[in-house]
């Protein structure tokens, strides 16, 4: 899946409030751009790395903070996601990080 373009509300593109809504979601410690990368919104002179909003759905991509029930953390993310689009919401724990940010 790659990056897709979309819509402005006030001024911020929706991606960019869904990246805040998931960062500030208990249990995540950062969005995540995938194996190689390409998990992201990209924006005029920007990307939001780890949300891609297509017509069919809206991919989301982290990493957790350990320790974390990654089941409840993706549950979290979805709930905290899911008002702010039309589509379902599908998330993805890309890596799990410690309180220093090393991965595990």
């Amino acid at each position: 899946m790659t990056g897709a373009l979309s819509p402005q509300i006030d001024g911020e593109d929706i991606s960019e409030r869904i990246a805040a809504a998931v960062l500030a979601t208990h249990g995540v410690a950062a969005m995540h751009g995938g194996t190689f990368g390409d998990i992201a919104t990209y924006l005029p002179g920007r990307r939001v790395t780890g949300v891609v909003i297509g017509p069919t759905s809206c991919a989301v991509h982290l990493a957790a903070r350990y320790p974390a029930n990654v089941v409840d953390t993706a549950e979290r993310v979805r709930a905290a996601v899911e008002p702010l689009v039309t589509v379902p919401v599908d998330v993805t724990i890309e890596d799990l990080l410690t309180e220093t940010g090393q991965a595990l």
